[in-house]
């Protein structure tokens, strides 16, 4: 790795963490994504329940997603995410497989993951959020209204982070369980040490806020002295995010986790609806809102990966603009 790249830590999981982590590939070769484990759907589901193991599936596409840009890398990034389609095998990637066969020959998932980005040739290192799965409780409710930050018994609970991805309905409060799962510390080290964390692009409930669930994650998200970045979706997603404004968005991050400070929040045009009111939530975060172009051609087809690393740079060029207290 280069000892002059940015130190960068990157939170989230499945397509929105990818994605993102292709575009830092352009920027530093010292990324750390830190990936969150509450996955219960497909493959990951099957395997956590069969063999009671992280569920890998978030992890392989952030292993992939930092793969070398090797002939031989690249291959075993496509061998990693090929997936069967029939047979008892279908629907499992190869790379599930392999992580898991690494977790129990190893015994020690933070090896199996070092041990895999060895093969794909990493730029960076992947790391779970936490050493034990989690599921995600949220409480919802059918109520056309704002976000509801409580945890009163209004409306309805689901499990899973499927449910909480799918079920129809507004999210009231979301949890995890355990409360108080097992940190990884190389995790909470590389926050500790980064000079950049960047949250975002992603599902909101079941990929971004899980983070900032895990207690001593959520310490040291607000006690590094890294920059930090939060990218805004694009678009609301059905069955979670269904009617959120970007403020929205902001504000349940803030519900979880109000001592959190941030540097920049970087938003594309398509997605703002009230610029003065969105400028106003940032700010209370003791942010600047950095509007630039970062989508698609069609914003519902998601963040263009060039545009977004283009992005990402021209802010780590500024540092941090915040005087904190």
């Amino acid at each position: 790795m280069s000892g002059d790249s940015p130190r960068i830590v990157a939170l989230g999981g499945g397509h929105g963490l990818s994605l993102s982590l292709r575009a830092l590939t352009q920027i530093s070769e010292n990324i750390t994504a830190v990936v969150t484990v509450a996955d219960d759907g497909g493959s990951s589901g099957v395997l956590r329940r069969d063999l009671g193991v992280l569920p890998p599936g978030d992890l392989r596409m952030a292993l992939a997603a930092l793969a070398n840009t090797s002939t031989a890398a690249q291959l075993w990034s496509s061998v990693a995410q090929h997936r069967f389609d029939r047979g008892d095998l279908a629907g499992h990637p190869v790379g599930n497989l392999m992580l898991v066969a690494l977790m129990e020959e190893l015994q020690d998932p933070i090896a199996a993951l070092d041990r895999m980005a060895d093969l794909l040739q990493i730029r960076g290192r992947v790391l779970p959020m936490c050493c034990e799965p989690v599921d995600l409780i949220a409480r919802l409710t059918t109520q056309e209204s704002q976000y509801i930050s409580s945890s009163a018994s209004t409306g309805f609970e689901v499990r899973g982070q499927v449910a909480v991805a799918s079920t129809p309905g507004r999210v009231v409060s979301v949890a995890i369980e355990p409360a108080e799962p097992k940190p990884c510390e190389q995790a909470l080290t590389a926050i500790a040490e980064a000079d950049y964390i960047v949250m975002g692009p992603g599902s909101w409930f079941s990929s971004v806020l899980p983070h900032v669930l895990v207690p001593q994650v959520r310490e040291a998200l607000v006690q590094s002295s890294a920059a930090r970045i939060v990218t805004l979706n694009l678009t609301e997603q059905a069955g979670e995010t269904a009617g959120f404004s970007p403020e929205d968005h902001l504000e349940v991050l803030g519900t979880y986790v109000p001592e959190l400070r941030l540097d920049y929040v970087l938003a594309d045009p398509s997605c703002i609806l009230d610029r003065d009111s969105l400028t106003q939530t940032v700010a209370g975060f003791g942010a600047d809102l950095v509007v630039t172009p970062v989508a698609r051609d069609n914003p519902e087809h998601g963040h263009d990966e060039g545009l977004l690393a283009s992005a990402y740079a021209q802010l780590m060029t500024r540092g941090r603009i915040t005087p904190w207290p």
